[in-house]
């Protein structure tokens, strides 16, 4: 079986080794407790794309620190009854995509909702407003504030949870039947969503990013999607005389210790041969899951299109 990291049977008992720092439930709790007492401030405005088969919105909410979050909302012309919804995240960097690939849900009966990260390639707002390192990327920012709820990942994990709350809320949304689904840094924040609103039903992430953070250091995987760690270590701590802390702090963002709170079906999809986001992180993430869960492995695939991962996923939420 080719192999860039651990074999396959020490990936299926793998626990990760970034530190967990040791409040992180008490963080976590009152991140939830603030995202709730944010008055969300929906607004919906009809799209400028529109097909005969959907209505199409732009949607902007307020997240916590103030910031107004965009996402596409897209429901059928004709709905009898609720609907099943999914939401849905994109990779690192990037923002929503296009509306006409979100149809094949549409056509199914699905409201679907994708999210602009906050700072990224698309219309949400970053209000910024820490101390620190800024220039490398958004898993360092808030790195070198004294306050840990100054990590961006932290509001950005909040964000997904919001929506999905005001996803439910909706008059023409079931809330039982709500999926979410994406890739790399999608994946991840599939995850953080399903970990912070434990109603989801099902989620799917593929390849997640944003997991065991040391792991990555350790296997000289630190560039691509994590060259900023390399980078903040090569400007701010060259001799790794505060790794430690850096790491445990890193860890409030690590989404291996948000894991167990996932109450959803979980569907994965992780190549063996991914150098972006390594195997054995995604499994950090994956073992550390207690909910009904499956894992299809792709050997001889790194951090790239899945064949035939897309279908499975859509008739997984099919399924809800």
């Amino acid at each position: 079986m080719p192999m860039i990291d651990k074999p396959l049977h020490e990936l299926k008992v793998y626990n990760g080794i970034n530190p967990r720092p040791a409040d992180f439930d008490e963080y976590w709790d009152k991140a939830i407790a603030e995202m709730k007492a944010v008055d969300p401030a929906v607004e919906l405005k009809e799209a400028d794309f529109q097909t005969p088969s959907a209505l199409c919105y732009d949607m902007y909410f307020t997240g916590v620190g103030g910031a107004r979050i965009y996402s596409k909302f897209l429901r059928p012309r004709n709905i009898t009854g609720k609907c099943p919804a999914v939401i849905i995240f994109h990779g690192y960097s990037g923002n929503s995509g296009n509306w006409q690939d979100k149809l094949a849900y549409v056509s199914e009966g699905f409201c679907v909702f994708a999210m602009d990260v906050r700072g990224q390639g698309g219309k949400s707002e970053d209000v910024g407003g820490v101390k620190g390192n800024t220039l490398r990327g958004h898993i360092i920012r808030g790195l070198d504030d004294e306050d840990p709820n100054k990590l961006l990942f932290r509001d950005i994990f909040l964000d997904t949870a919001q929506l999905a709350g005001i996803v439910m809320d909706m008059d023409i949304v079931d809330e039982t039947r709500v999926g979410a689904l994406g890739g790399s840094q999608g994946g991840a924040l599939t995850i953080a969503c399903a970990a912070l609103e434990p109603r989801i039903k099902r989620a799917a992430p593929v390849f997640p990013f944003l997991c065991d953070y040391k792991r990555v250091w350790e296997m000289d995987l630190a560039k691509d999607a994590y060259y900023e760690l390399n980078a903040y270590f090569r400007s701010f701590d060259p001799l790794h005389e505060r790794e430690d802390e850096i790491f445990t702090k890193l860890g409030y963002i690590d989404l291996q210790f948000l894991a167990p709170r996932i109450k959803a079906e979980v569907i994965m999809g992780t190549g063996l041969m991914d150098t972006i986001c390594p195997p054995s992180t995604q499994f950090a993430v994956y073992n550390k899951m207690t909910c009904k869960k499956e894992m299809k492995i792709y050997p001889d695939f790194g951090h790239e299109w899945l064949p035939g991962f897309d279908d499975i996923v859509f008739q997984f939420m099919l399924g809800m």
